[in-house]
């Protein structure tokens, strides 16, 4: 029997053009989990360059990184500013029924 290998998958190496950050965040905000959508706009700040983010917010590479981990919790207004830099804004619109 051959022997079966897997590799870790990174979603940030999937997220190339605008339209799959839109895609992957319109699908994120439907699953109505803040811990599922804070993942992924890490992985979108990832895909698009932590480093460079980070600098652009003022903040530490690595408590970036940590902030948008599984066991971080950012702040709002760190979410809302990377939101910014991404070139991405929060809407809010009425439920549907």
């Amino acid at each position: 029997m051959e022997k079966v290998t897997f590799e870790k998958w990174d979603p940030a190496d999937d997220i190339e053009t605008p339209e799959d950050v839109f895609g992957i965040l319109e699908a994120a905000m439907e699953e109505n989990d803040p811990d599922f959508l804070l993942s992924v706009i890490g992985d979108i700040a990832r895909s698009k360059g932590m480093a460079e983010i980070a600098k652009e917010l003022d903040l530490d590479r690595a408590g970036l990184y940590r902030s948008f981990s599984s066991s971080g919790n950012p702040s709002f207004k760190t979410v809302f500013n990377l939101l910014d830099v991404l070139g991405l804004r929060l809407r809010v619109e009425p439920k549907s029924a």
